[in-house]
């Protein structure tokens, strides 16, 4: 059975010629985008309890916020540099096989963190937890691209990376349900998805485009008769991202990552802790604060699945670049309001979701716009390259937020919404970069 869908069908009509595989292909990847948000939605959940009882006594708002912020740039420096390792490895040996690779250590170390007991093998189990992390998107994308490669592929895309939402929905359940019952458990609950998606990658074959990019290596590499264009095909993939014809693409990745990455992350790991501060000035604290944070992070959740489906069709319509921009500027004016504009929680369900809305769904970009501006043989090392190094950077914002909030009296949501407007950047990327709606994929 070929592995490609022709269809292009209008309305939902589409989905009927989805091939088995292919849906298979969605399906691994959902779920491992899923884990990678439900494991930092729940490290964001337990942070503040556990940094209570990890640091013991009665730790200071201060001392939350600069160990927190150490703990949190500790995973995304993992994210980073394991989404970049395992990109490379991903151009070389598959997609598929790397991704395995991935799932068994998100489950390993997420586990480890629920039974650490000091701050410093907490972060060790964080840091590797990032490693896994990291590789599963940078895989997954390339992977859904190139099964989708001939139709439908951004609205699959953006369908696909409503996993990301779905992960802060489940963190926010088992947190609502579990969390009254320790930090610990939480986390040992968050093993249960990468058992499921082990299972379901079984048997799961490269995509076409893959096998044909293995083909031309081994036929290459036994070949005493290669041409210039052949040597620079078999170079080291990340010295080609800076060829003459592709790095201006790195750049304009590597941009629109950073703006909506610095924007994002400060939020993901904090909007817990603001939540809480909002509810103890209207007398909620606690363990009684712990279903509104947990149905709040789900409301978040909720309003980024929207966005992250409604993405594909926009970007449809109107083109890669005019949908970015519109889900950065609804990013910075929900966030802005969210923060700066309400000092009491009854407002919170209403706007969480319209924020998740812009801010995780932008993230679909990543998904669609990144893949098409890379051939196949560097694709998924492109992709790790713009996230790993946004990430990298990246890292560093909710530590700087979590040292502003001295500067700002201790209120994390100042700090939040300084971070958020750096979605700028995904902006400016978004007006110098190119239009790649009516391309074909590269090959």
């Amino acid at each position: 059975m070929s592995q490609t869908g022709k269809t292009a069908d209008g309305g939902f009509g589409w989905m009927r010629g989805i091939t088995r595989y292919q849906w298979q292909i969605f399906l691994v990847a959902w779920l491992g985008w899923s884990l990678d948000s439900t494991d930092f939605g729940l490290f964001s959940l337990v942070l503040r309890p556990a940094l209570i009882e990890l640091l013991g006594g009665k730790p200071t708002v201060e001392d939350i916020g600069r160990v927190g912020g150490i703990l949190s740039m500790t995973g995304l420096l993992g994210w980073a540099l394991g989404g970049f390792f395992f990109g490379i490895i991903a151009d070389y040996i598959g997609r598929v096989r790397t991704l395995a690779i991935s799932i068994i250590m998100v489950g390993l170390f997420t586990g480890l963190q629920g039974i650490a007991h000091d701050t410093t093998t907490f972060g060790i189990y964080r840091f590797f937890t990032g490693v896994g992390t990291g590789a599963e998107i940078v895989v997954g994308i390339p992977l859904v691209a190139e099964a989708f490669a001939e139709s439908n592929r951004a609205k699959v895309l953006g369908f696909m990376m409503t996993g990301g939402a779905v992960g802060n929905l489940i963190g926010g359940q088992i947190y609502a349900y579990v969390g009254p019952y320790g930090w610990r458990y939480v986390m040992l609950a968050g093993v249960l998805p990468a058992i499921a998606l082990l299972a379901l990658r079984r048997g799961m074959e490269e995509p076409e485009r893959f096998q044909a990019v293995q083909a031309r290596r081994q036929a290459l590499q036994a070949s005493t008769n290669r041409t210039a264009e052949d040597e620079r095909f078999l170079s080291f993939v990340p010295w080609q991202l800076f060829s003459p014809g592709i790095r201006f693409s790195t750049f304009v990745g590597l941009l629109f990552c950073l703006g909506t990455l610095l924007s994002i992350w400060t939020s993901q790991i904090w909007l817990p802790t603001i939540q809480g501060q909002v509810l103890a000035r209207g007398g909620i604290t606690g363990a009684a604060a712990a279903p509104f944070v947990g149905h709040g992070t789900t409301l978040w959740g909720i309003g980024g699945i929207f966005g992250y489906a409604a993405f594909g069709f926009i970007a449809d319509a109107f083109g890669r670049r005019p949908a970015i921009v519109f889900y950065n500027v609804g990013a910075i004016a929900s966030g802005l309001f969210l923060y700066l504009g309400l000092d009491t929680y009854e407002w919170y369900p209403t706007v969480l979701p319209v924020f998740g809305f812009f801010v995780f769904g932008v993230f679909s970009g990543h998904a669609v716009y990144l893949p098409e501006l890379f051939p196949t043989h560097v694709r998924a090392t492109a992709v790790s390259f713009c996230n790993g190094t946004g990430r990298v950077i990246t890292s560093f914002g909710p530590l700087v937020a979590g040292l502003m909030v001295g500067a700002f009296g201790g209120q994390f949501s100042r700090a939040a919404a300084v971070m958020t407007c750096f979605a700028l950047l995904s902006i400016v990327a978004m007006m110098i970069g190119r239009e790649t709606r009516d391309e074909q994929l590269p090959h």
